[in-house]
């Protein structure tokens, strides 16, 4: 679909994808600064530079449906998909409130209830992950129309589970999208020292459908997204999705980016995804200034009361704490 051609029901999607974008950098922006303040225990990871790809792949999703399995740069993609600003808030600061009980670390949060698995920190763990859970729902006679979706950084398609978690989606033949953001580095470690060739050209290799986007153009994101979404609701097996971008910030805030070249901070991967999206958002008349101005606005009072409420509340009374496991207390039928 060429920008220019674009229906009524695409550009709703861009609007609802640029929103999840912007409430998702507000959001982040004001974790950040509760971490340096020391209000924030564990590492904070933003995903400034990535907004684009992960607020399109949350929002082409359907909660309550597919499943979707977000990892540490993904608040565009759970924002978009259906978090509540006060799950972020509350895992952040360790709220008792909050969905993980102010047990675990800030990112290991999820709703399984509503289709969005506990995030892991293995990289790659979460591809087997949602292809069991979708081979689950086909033994179970539910997946009919199912998506199941997950987003890996470039670093994490070199790891046994990822290969795994592929493979077996491929032989079987499920609603899997895998959207892979090429962020240049491994942590520090820069492709060239990470793998040979193409990312784009596994796909053909696992005989999965393969799609190539710029990761930081909102409209472009939405094109490719789409359709490998579409293509896996309607039969047609395992998409991959690379996506080309820039982390414009370090891995965590502990980490300051340094070993990134300013040549290629400079260049067409260096630009900000949330800048390109008001431009062409803007110059295809699908949002004013104005209108972009107030997603801006309504997004910063919803992060403010998240945040506001969250820090009212209590932490986790270790003289009353059972400890027990999650499943327990998590509606039954949900995992």
């Amino acid at each position: 679909m060429a920008f220019a051609e674009m229906t009524q029901e695409s550009r709703d999607s861009a609007c609802r994808a640029a929103q999840a974008m912007i409430t998702a950098r507000i959001l982040e922006d004001k974790l950040r600064s509760l971490y340096k303040a020391g209000k924030i225990v564990g590492g904070v990871y933003l995903g400034r530079g990535q907004e684009a790809l992960s607020g399109v792949l949350g929002t082409q999703l359907q909660q309550g449906q597919d499943v979707f399995a977000p990892l540490i740069r993904d608040q565009a993609g759970r924002t978009g998909f259906g978090e509540e600003l006060i799950d972020v808030s509350r895992t952040y600061l360790g709220s008792v409130e909050g969905p993980m009980k102010g047990r675990d670390g800030n990112i290991h949060r999820g709703r399984p209830e509503m289709g969005m698995p506990a995030m892991i920190s293995h990289l790659g763990s979460a591809v087997s992950v949602v292809t069991g859970m979708l081979l689950a729902r086909r033994l179970k006679g539910q997946l009919e129309g199912v998506v199941g979706a997950t987003c890996i950084g470039d670093g994490g398609t070199s790891t046994g589970a990822f290969h795994e978690g592929i493979n077996l989606a491929a032989v079987e033949n499920l609603p899997l999208v895998v959207v892979v953001a090429n962020n240049q580095f491994a942590y520090s470690t820069p492709n060239s020292r990470q793998f040979c060739g193409d990312l784009f050209a596994r796909a053909e290799g696992y005989g999965v459908q393969g799609w190539r986007a710029r990761g930081n153009s909102l409209l472009d994101c939405l094109t490719q997204i789409g359709a490998a979404v579409s293509a896996a609701r309607a039969g047609g097996g395992p998409q991959m999705v690379v996506a080309d971008l820039l982390r414009l910030s370090g891995h965590g805030e502990h980490d300051d980016g340094a070993y990134v070249p300013d040549s290629l901070r400079a260049g067409e991967l260096g630009r900000d995804c949330l800048e390109v999206a008001k431009e062409e958002l803007l110059e295809r008349s699908i949002v004013s200034e104005s209108g972009w101005n107030a997603w801006e606005e309504e997004a910063r009072e919803q992060v403010i009361a998240a945040v506001a409420q969250a820090q009212r509340e209590s932490a986790p009374d270790s003289r009353k704490e059972k400890w027990r496991a999650m499943k327990e207390l998590a509606p039954e039928g949900s995992f």
